[in-house]
């Protein structure tokens, strides 16, 4: 098994950013129409059609550690936003009305500025359209509400001498006639697939409104940053969990003193690692409540995964990504009494979470992907090694590995130590069970991305079989 370097740590130091200045600008393409034209001795012509695409609004509406400075609808074509980002991970987002007030049916054929605008220094401040794609048509009376974020990037290093960014992005409509607009592919609703038996997506029947694909090897792939992945569930939300059909590489979960106890007092042995993902609010406890402090800063992995795997990835992934709330709560394996559970497992991961681009698979995940009937909690999988048929590890690429989970192992009767992970195990049968190791064992265990994609992405080919992946309409 072939060791990765380390990962260089970078220090972030929190600052609140300058003026961030979003303009934006309508081009109206040339929209006319003769609808009526007189030519003899005394001959008339005139244009009777109106071409008239605005803005009509733009609305807060989600701001997180972000305030808006001013917003403005100039001439109605141009929309001026000036929002302060408070510290990294800080975003704002707008829902933004443009119409269609004219006689004459219309179709966005560019939309310029916004991959400038994000390779611009200072990079770790972004700006994304949602909702809103090339070739969408916006018919005469028609209006269409679409997303603007602007986000600092927690996973970008940064400058604070240079804490601002103007942008300029420009949505060009062209006059079309209806019959002219390519109508977009029918989306497909993987939910139209539920099964109540065998390889396949069910109802989650711990979490209201959520799907999870079970089995050993469910219609669950899905084409992702030109390379395959599956779909671990449908979320509640709509967004869409995946994880990599494959392992990055072999690395520490938290290299040796990457984070000290200065900074994160739950890591009590920084020579070890530390089994938490990512900061939290407040004070981190394992579940019994023995352990407690504070966690400040990220792991070794999640600064790899969120900064060089995740600029790794194509622009379109990227812009596919939603970030999200992963559960990092530790779970707890019963080895002298008690009755375990999912339910009690989801409970624990559930406590604490942290937010960003990219995770590890829970311990849960496993645990309801699970289609044998004995697999019923966490424990089950330790002691009794009856959590198979999962499609985690079904790839032929996959074989006889150990990968990380992001959750941490305790026990009810084991000396416990902020130290401790769990991770799971295929042997070639295909038997996954669960063990616990320290967060250093860099040399032994797998890294396997997981992710969230946004809830707008559509679905517009595909099967879900390895050979005919699940296409997302870019």
């Amino acid at each position: 098994m072939r060791k990765l370097n380390r990962i260089n740590k970078t220090k972030r130091k929190y600052y609140v950013v300058g003026t961030i200045c979003i303009a934006m600008f309508f081009m109206m393409g040339i929209g006319y129409a003769i609808l009526s034209q007189q030519l003899d001795i005394s001959g008339t012509a005139q244009i009777t059609s109106t071409w008239r695409i605005l803005f009509t609004s733009a609305e807060e509406k989600e701001m997180n550690n972000a305030t808006t400075i001013s917003k403005q609808i100039v001439n109605q074509t141009t929309l001026n936003l000036n929002v302060e980002l408070n510290q990294p991970g800080a975003s704002a987002m707008y829902d933004v009305v443009v119409e269609n007030q004219g006689d004459l049916d219309a179709m966005l054929t560019a939309i310029n500025g916004v991959d400038e605008a994000n390779n611009q220094d200072p990079k770790s401040i972004k700006v994304e359209l949602q909702n809103i794609r090339v070739n969408d048509a916006l018919l005469a009376g028609d209006k269409k509400t679409f997303q603007v974020k602007v986000y600092w990037d927690a996973s970008v290093d940064f400058d604070d001498v240079n804490m601002s960014k103007d942008v300029q992005i420009t949505l060009i409509y062209e006059q079309r006639e209806a019959s002219e607009i390519p109508s977009p592919p029918p989306s497909i609703d993987i939910t139209d697939e539920v099964v109540t038996s065998g390889d396949g997506l069910y109802r989650d029947q711990y979490e209201s409104g959520r799907y999870v694909y079970r089995g050993s090897d469910p219609n669950n792939y899905i084409e992702f940053n030109d390379e395959l992945w599956r779909i671990i569930a449908k979320e509640a939300d709509g967004t869409y969990k995946i994880v990599r059909d494959n392992y990055l590489s072999y690395m520490a979960f938290d290299e040796e003193d990457y984070r000290t106890t200065a900074n994160n007092t739950y890591c009590a042995d920084p020579s070890s690692g530390c089994s938490v993902y990512g900061p939290v609010s407040g004070t981190f406890q394992s579940p019994d409540g023995s352990l407690s402090g504070t966690v400040t800063e990220n792991s070794s992995l999640a600064d790899y995964l969120t900064g060089t795997y995740y600029n790794s990835l194509t622009s379109t992934a990227r812009s596919q990504i939603q970030t999200h709330a992963f559960n990092i709560g530790g779970v707890l394996m019963l080895e002298s009494a008690g009755n375990d559970s999912i339910t009690k497992n989801l409970a624990s991961e559930k406590a604490y979470t942290w937010t960003g681009s990219i995770g590890l698979p829970n311990v849960t995940d496993i645990l309801r992907a699970s289609l044998n009937s004995s697999c019923t909690s966490a424990t089950d999988g330790y002691k009794n090694d009856t959590c198979d048929s999962n499609y985690f590890l079904e790839s032929s690429s996959i074989s006889d590995i150990q990968f990380w989970t992001m959750n941490g192992w305790y026990s009810d009767r084991r000396y416990n130590t902020s130290a401790y992970l769990w991770r799971s195990r295929r042997y070639g049968s295909g038997m996954i069970m669960t063990f616990f190791s320290t967060a250093m064992m860099e040399n032994d265990l797998a890294v396997i991305p997981v992710t969230y994609l946004k809830s707008t992405i559509q679905i517009t080919s595909g099967n879900g079989t390895r050979t005919q992946p699940y296409i997302i309409l870019e």
